[in-house]
């Protein structure tokens, strides 16, 4: 099942290589893990699970001052990105630029989470003083003067996935190779943008009018499959998305909220709980649109059988029940570590969602347990299992052109697994009792993704901070805009250029690490707080450490 969305339609873009000689790329790497595993012994947090258990686990020590400098250095070299990504006489951002931030690099295309992330962006780049509060004020109110311009599918309120920026106009033609697309609304890039107008409403009184407006007319209830798990089960699930015009291959006709013609649903829906959706399932709750116990019908992990055995590894763990919806507590188990595992085990999937919703305190016994684990996991691979010398994997450019999907293999359910190197390394531990293990293969050339460092700023904030200074020290991965997207650690491949939503996982957690959570806050201070945070609150994940280990 495709889980990334941009797998659907091909990035094939020609990048700009920078590479550092492979010999001095390796030595580079030799220094850097030393380096870097005596930093994480005294900078990741201790992972107290009995205190995280009660709510009392600190997610991140106190901010040094060396690291606020550099933090607030990254953040306004990375809205300088974003400043070269806006047409000017639309006020949406492309959906990437090149390394070199000339306008005329522009991608000629744009979606809802392209706009909401640059929406944020200013939002946090205000909080930080990188621009004023008029110009803050006047970029977004011009934003949402398009955005009500826009063509949308009127009886959900949702827009389409792929505009052009510079007109506004809905695509049907891929600018990249002349390719016919089908407009299409998906459940997850409405999400993203919905969580932005919410942190516009929040952060700016002479804007929250407007993004009311826009907000008022989207139904979440409209992705809604009250019998996504079947007819007997007590709470749905969310669709990918759907079509307004029949589309070619799969798709399920129907209208979930009897408004409007008929409309072509995905064949999938979003069916575990740790990836990047649960956003709009939490905006669709918070809003009325989608009933509470939606939130415990995705999967934790499926199902401890070897009906499931093509999953990565067999879990564990235990039955209970939720607002009488039945769940499986289960875990995946990696280095001592137990885990709710995302779909391709990136930190986008499990951590995104994390910038607007404070989980880890909203959930102490579930969330609280499982951030920290899942980013001590991506620190451990790249540090000792993989040796890169680097951590942080998650889907970005291919240092090679294009486009890919990076993660840590282990700690996804995708038995295929996303992988954290240009060799495409699959480790295949087996289900135990139903699939053999297969024999390992060594590790290549390690593919890092800077925006993944900083979603880890919460959890791992001196860590992350060390993660990036040694990559900016021992690689050409950064320039005008920031940390170019993506770098092959062994080689020293850098993939040159900007995506408008990878920055927008750079300048997010730092407005919230630098500015008091303020990206959090305006967007679940109120209605979403009452609705969700009881949610979070009710739930226990088999999660932590592993029985005999001492980390």
């Amino acid at each position: 099942m495709a889980r990334w969305k941009r797998t659907a339609v091909p990035l094939l873009l020609a990048l700009s290589v920078a590479g550092a000689t492979p010999a001095l790329a390796a030595e580079s790497s030799a220094t850097s893990r030393t380096e870097a595993r005596a930093l994480v012994r005294t900078a990741v947090q201790p992972f107290d699970q009995a205190a995280a258990q009660a709510g009392e686990q600190p997610m991140s020590d106190a901010i040094r001052p060396a690291e606020r400098q550099t933090l607030l250095r990254y953040a306004r070299d990375t809205w300088r990105s974003f400043d070269a990504m806006v047409v000017p006489s639309t006020g949406l951002p492309a959906d990437y630029i090149g390394g070199d931030l000339a306008p005329a690099t522009r991608s000629g295309y744009t979606s809802p989470t392209n706009v909401g992330g640059y929406l944020w962006s200013t939002v946090a780049a205000r909080d930080l003083g990188l621009v004023g509060a008029r110009e803050a004020d006047r970029r977004v109110e011009q934003t949402l003067d398009t955005l009500g311009r826009l063509s949308f599918h009127e009886p959900s309120g949702m827009f389409y996935n792929w505009y052009d920026p510079a007109t506004g106009t809905v695509l049907r033609e891929w600018p990249e190779d002349g390719g016919v697309v089908h407009p299409f609304l998906s459940s997850v890039d409405n999400g993203w943008l919905a969580a932005a107008l919410m942190v516009v409403r929040g952060a700016m009184p002479a804007r929250a009018a407007q993004a009311q407006h826009l907000l008022d007319r989207m139904d979440f209830g409209f992705f809604y499959d009250p019998q996504g798990r079947g007819a007997d089960f007590p709470a749905g699930l969310l669709r990918g998305g759907f079509w307004d015009e029949e589309p070619p291959g799969c798709s399920v006709t129907g209208n979930y909220r009897d408004r409007g013609p008929n409309v072509w649903y995905t064949c999938n829906h979003y069916d575990i709980l740790n990836t990047e959706p649960r956003i709009a399932s939490y905006i669709g709750i918070a809003m009325g649109q989608i009933p509470a116990r939606h939130y415990y019908a995705p999967y934790r992990t499926f199902p401890a059988s070897c009906d499931w055995s093509w999953l990565e590894q067999r879990p564990t763990g235990f039955s209970t029940s939720y607002l009488g919806v039945p769940v499986f507590e289960g875990s995946f188990e990696y280095r001592g570590l137990r885990f709710v595992p995302t779909w391709g085990g990136d930190m986008f999937e499990a951590l995104m969602p994390a910038m607007f919703v404070p989980e880890e305190r909203w959930g102490p016994r579930s969330w609280g347990l499982n951030h920290p684990a899942y980013v001590q996991g991506q620190i451990e691979h790249g540090l000792d299992d993989a040796e890169y010398g680097y951590w942080g994997f998650s889907p970005a450019s291919d240092p090679r052109g294009g486009y890919a999907a990076w993660g840590v293999d282990q700690l996804g359910m995708d038995p295929g697994g996303y992988p954290s190197d240009l060799e495409g390394t699959n480790v295949d531990r087996g289900y135990e009792g139903c699939r053999p293990a297969q024999p390992a293969r060594p590790f290549g050339d390690g593919v890092v993704t800077p925006h993944a460092s900083f979603l880890a700023l919460p959890y791992a904030q001196h860590a992350a901070v060390d993660n990036l200074v040694r990559l900016e020290r021992d690689f050409d991965s950064y320039g005008p805009g920031g940390f170019y997207d993506a770098v092959a650690v062994r080689s020293g491949t850098v993939a040159r250029r900007y995506l408008a939503l990878d920055q927008a996982m750079v300048l997010g957690p730092i407005g919230n690490a630098l500015s008091h959570d303020d990206i959090r806050g305006y967007f679940s201070r109120g209605q979403v707080e009452r609705a969700i945070r009881p949610l979070l609150a009710r739930e226990r994940f088999s999660a932590g450490r592993s029985a005999g280990t001492d980390r």
